[in-house]
């Protein structure tokens, strides 16, 4: 799996456990209350091989609402590239869309066109939600309830009450990527103050479990911060990759839906 998707998943990639049902309920039947159509938002991607972060990327994300399938949906678009002084180096040129159903919040259709160093990969997803199958480009594939897929995940982990766990338990949820069922979990950390590149948020901690992909080491290395307010906007990942780090820190914003009251100061 290639780096924006790992930015994506601002609530991570994991591996599931046995948890209660309770936590189980979380990845179902959940409202929208953290994001509205028209939001967008835009980060900087930064890398670091010794001791100096430079610019590598840029990613962001939008909103808008639409109708699909007689549906009232969220159309999210996710956009990653590599910055033009890093293009001799890698080339990227991602572009994550999912329409999320307005009512339940789970995704109806999800369309992966990626390229990356010129290996290029696109498919197109249809979920029936109703009776768990998805059909891809690629086939027609059986999926668990309540499946999301890489972009959806993250626009539904935001509408979590991360306020009713305990540091260190672990929310699972199933996703649907490159034709396969990941069995994942979101790690609650607990709530800390973060100094970003936009300013000092109080935030809420996740650290994803990985799964190793192209550049990705494998293992719990990765660290997610979300604002500590309705919004649970992602304001900082931190990661290792194969050759020295990343951080991605938001840069800007538009149309949040809730105030920003996790911001405590802006730089």
């Amino acid at each position: 799996m290639n780096w924006f998707v790992k930015i994506s998943l601002a609530v991570g990639l994991y591996i599931m456990i046995i948890l209660p049902a309770t936590a189980q309920n979380d990845f179902c039947g959940i409202k929208n209350n953290s994001f509205q159509e028209g939001e967008k938002l835009f980060f900087k991607v930064y890398y670091n091989m010794g001791r100096i972060w430079v610019g590598a990327g840029d990613a962001s994300f939008s909103v808008t609402r639409e109708m699909y399938n007689n549906r009232k949906v969220y159309h999210v678009v996710g956009d990653g590239k590599t910055m033009k002084s890093y293009e001799w180096f890698y080339k990227v040129r991602d572009v994550y869309e999912t329409y999320i159903d307005m009512e339940t919040m789970l995704p109806l259709k999800f369309v992966r066109n990626v390229n990356e160093g010129g290996f290029k990969i696109y498919n197109n997803v249809s979920f029936n939600q109703s009776i768990g199958q998805a059909v891809s480009t690629n086939g027609i594939f059986t999926v668990p309830k309540c499946v999301q897929d890489v972009l959806s995940a993250i626009y539904y982990a935001r509408n979590i009450d991360y306020n009713k766990y305990q540091p260190g338990a672990k929310i699972p949820f199933s996703m649907f990527l490159d034709d396969q069922v990941y069995n994942l979990y979101i790690r609650y950390v607990g709530k800390e103050r973060i100094e970003t590149r936009y300013g000092t948020f109080n935030a809420i901690k996740i650290t994803p479990l990985l799964i190793e992909g192209t550049i990705f080491k494998g293992g719990e290395k990765m660290a997610v911060w979300v604002t500590d307010d309705n919004n649970h906007l992602p304001v900082r990942v931190d990661s290792p990759i194969l050759v020295g780090s990343i951080k991605v820190d938001l840069i800007g914003y538009d149309k949040l839906r809730n105030p920003l009251t996790g911001l405590i100061n802006k730089k």
